[in-house]
């Protein structure tokens, strides 16, 4: 009768590791995904201060208008690859998507805020300066969100990477995570913009 306990028992403990191994992977995978939901909400953010920069903005800025054009347009491509990422966070071609958006918007607002510099009227606007006090704000709370997400995606590759992990992994096709990364030729994109009005 003993006999019979003991493969059984092996059978369910075995059973046990692997479900436990199983469920680590899909807290891990979950919880990468809930910190790109929290980079999504900063740059949703960002997302809705920029039309209302660009207004303020548009008054001073009359013959300026390519700049202001080109932030739109810029806005529109990071719009675009965040609604790619947020359909597969982790993705690798989804995450380069974001970063493409995201490099191009960072330009475009750079050089808004560089021809702004030159007019002392929208300068001293009072919505101006709340309104760059907010995206600035904003740009401090997307790179901690990025941070989050790199480390939470870090654990998991981690964890489905390492064994025994790697066995339950692979048979149940938890891919690797992307984390989003700055390019080695966009050091700018490591700091806030820097707002001076």
């Amino acid at each position: 009768m003993f006999s019979f306990l003991i493969p059984l028992a092996l059978v369910l403990l075995f059973t046990f590791w692997a479900v436990g191994l199983y469920n680590g992977l899909v807290t891990a995978r979950n919880a990468f995904r809930n910190a790109f939901a929290q980079i999504d909400v900063q740059l949703q953010r960002r997302f809705e201060l920029i039309p209302n920069l660009v207004e303020t903005a548009k008054g001073y800025l009359a013959h300026e208008r390519e700049t202001l054009e080109a932030v739109i347009a810029a806005r529109g491509a990071a719009i675009s690859g965040l609604s790619a990422a947020k359909g597969s966070p982790g993705d690798p071609g989804a995450m380069a998507q974001l970063e493409s958006g995201e490099r191009q918007l960072e330009g475009a607002l750079g050089r808004l805020l560089v021809v702004a510099e030159a007019y002392p009227d929208l300068k001293a606007n009072q919505t101006m300066m709340q309104l760059t006090e907010e995206l600035t704000s904003t740009e401090n709370k997307v790179a901690f969100a990025r941070q989050a997400y790199n480390d939470a995606v870090m654990a998991y590759n981690n964890k489905r990477e390492m064994f025994p992990s790697s066995l339950v992994a692979g048979n149940f096709g938890f891919a690797p995570a992307a984390m989003v990364t700055i390019p080695a030729d966009q050091p700018q994109m490591r700091q806030a913009p820097q707002v001076k009005f």
